[in-house]
């Protein structure tokens, strides 16, 4: 896509504009959709078990229906041991006892439904749990099996067998394979596990693994589900002959192994797989959507958002570019222009269930915690405050953005990570496989806070929750913030409000290129400039009238340091 520079007349203020995309009038309600991801755990226990369930969310669905999103990503409430918080499925086509029921989930379809929500649900075709019947039938079968097939089972190195059959690594530390014992106990085979141990990965080599996926995919589109979201959507296929591979185990790119070359990752037999799903897909109708959880970078990404692949696609390098202003620029100009090449909308997001929360990350102003490392009372500590300011500026600026946004739940309350989570009730994998090293994602999945005067903040009133909750949430909760015009949670439904109102979700975008400087960032989505200010100094605001701004109170006519700003500027000049 050609990058055009032009020079507004009705709109003198905004200096000159660099067109970057144009108007979005393609069908699709996905293509600028909010969507809004609820973990099911933490959301809202309504049994009194300590743990989120299917019911929960049933009950405060009207909440989000009010808060003005289209659609509710539910991450994962299958049968699973709960190895991995859900993402160690032993039945893809049942409801964990846990969560509740089959007819809890055909209830809770209905209620969205009620209310206008679509609902995604979570898939995990990469791995199961070791716990799932297809795996027990392969730990009890031969080598060469047919059953063993259906994972990713190798004969071990060394004299005995008794070396990896590669040096891959997991995500979650350690090595990336296990070996099995015989039925007499004598040392067996290795499999695969891109993860925790308990997470064998399904062999996709094998035709009898897309025969069973296919028939996930059919069950859950019977009952009335808008799509899915797939996870590590990259990692299904791997290089023939399992190459080694001497690089980072969640294949990104570092010194002498770029991530392109990662033999886990990528495999270009992948796209077979997705494109076979978006016939079965499009057989239920226009409507349903796939979103690609795949950590690639921009150019590669837009291989999976082909037009007879996915919809959708995580937007990874934006979540990453934090408040960099030149790194954000770079990323929004080139999501926009690959990603717009192949018909597809760019995506947007700052939170989700597997890093820091960004009230949080944004609470340092040196370096901050790494992605999915989580923070204890033994590391640097974030500014809290600052923290909340800057993430109300960041999703201000965030959701003036044309294309597709997924919020975290939680975020919409300016939510921080919990912090103070003693060993004993850690829950992530990665806690356990580093030795403590690594804390893990437990901080980001604590839950919600929604009464301030309820026994654990309204989250439940029975057993503790499964992860303690920070006293200061009780200032946060739901209850408080919905009768606060000053809240972040009243912000939120402002900015979503009137995102919908202009359909900014479906808008263009120009570089405002007299508000582009080193510390601040602007850009004009048809009659509406978006400025963020990340200068020490307040600056003195555009004309034009203000929409809305992410502090709760300001000085007239000045932008706060950490602060963006919605502005109507009049008739759409940046498509001219």
């Amino acid at each position: 896509m050609s990058v055009e520079t032009v020079t507004p007349t009705t709109a003198p203020h905004t200096g000159p504009l660099t067109l970057i995309h144009p108007e979005d009038s393609q069908p699709g309600w996905w293509r600028s959709a909010v969507i809004y991801q609820v973990y099911p755990r933490s959301f809202r226990d309504l049994n009194g078990d300590g743990v989120g369930d299917i019911a929960g969310i049933t009950e405060e669905l009207p909440h989000l229906a009010e808060l003005g999103v289209d659609a509710v990503w539910l991450s994962p409430f299958f049968r699973s041991p709960q190895r991995d918080a859900g993402y160690d499925v032993s039945d893809y086509c049942d409801v964990d006892p846990i969560f509740g029921t089959l007819r809890d989930f055909d209830v809770m379809m209905a209620e969205s439904h009620r209310l206008g929500l679509r609902v995604i649900v979570d898939l995990v075709p990469n791995h199961c749990s070791n716990q799932h019947p297809l795996f027990q039938a392969a730990l009890a079968a031969p080598a060469g099996s047919p059953e063993r097939d259906m994972f990713i089972f190798r004969d071990g190195n060394g004299t005995e067998g008794q070396e990896p059959p590669n040096n891959w690594q997991s995500h979650f530390g350690g090595p990336a394979w296990t070996r099995v014992t015989g039925p007499e106990g004598q040392p067996d085979q290795w499999y695969l596990h891109l993860f925790d141990s308990s997470q064998p990965d399904f062999n996709w080599d094998n035709p009898a693994v897309h025969t069973e996926f296919e028939r996930i995919l059919r069950f859950w589109l019977d009952r009335g589900v808008s799509g899915f979201r797939v996870d590590v959507a990259h990692a299904l296929v791997k290089a023939p002959g399992l190459p080694a591979w001497g690089g980072r185990a969640d294949g990104g790119s570092s010194d002498g192994f770029p991530g392109h070359e990662a033999p886990m990752f990528g495999q270009p037999a992948i796209h077979d797989i997705y494109r076979a799903w978006r016939r079965i897909l499009d057989q239920y109708g226009p409507d349903r959507i796939f979103c690609a959880e795949a950590s690639v970078d921009l150019p590669r990404l837009a291989h999976w958002v082909r037009s007879d692949e996915m919809h959708q696609a995580f937007n990874f390098p934006y979540l990453h570019a934090g408040l960099d202003v030149n790194r954000l620029r770079s990323v929004i100009t080139d999501s926009l222009t690959v990603l717009g090449a192949v018909g597809a909308p760019s995506t947007w997001v700052l939170s989700n269930h597997d890093v820091v929360r960004h009230a949080t990350r944004f609470g340092y102003n040196g370096q901050g915690p790494r992605d999915g490392d989580g923070i204890g009372l033994a590391d640097p500590q974030p500014d809290t405050a600052l923290g909340r300011h800057r993430a109300a500026a960041a999703s201000l600026f965030m959701l003036g953005l044309p294309g597709a946004a997924y919020l975290y739940q939680g975020e919409e309350l300016g939510l921080p990570d919990g912090i103070d989570i003693p060993e004993r009730l850690r829950q992530d994998p990665t806690f356990a496989r580093t030795g403590g090293e690594r804390l893990g994602r437990d901080g980001c999945r604590v839950p919600l806070p929604w009464r301030a005067d309820e026994r654990h903040f309204g989250f439940g009133a029975g057993n503790d929750p499964w992860l303690p909750m920070p006293s200061s949430f009780a200032g946060l909760a739901r209850d408080l913030q919905a009768s606060s015009p000053s809240s972040h949670l009243s912000l939120y439904r402002s900015m979503l409000e009137i995102r919908r109102e202009l359909d900014l979700g479906r808008g263009s975008l120009a570089w405002a290129e007299d508000w582009c400087t080193g510390s601040s960032l602007a850009y004009v989505n048809g009659t509406t400039l978006v400025l963020m200010n990340l200068n020490h100094e307040p600056l003195e605001m555009p004309a034009g009238q203000v929409l809305v701004r992410s502090a709760a109170s300001g000085p007239d006519g000045l932008l706060a340091s950490g602060e963006t700003a919605w502005f109507r500027i009049g008739p759409d000049t940046s498509a001219n």
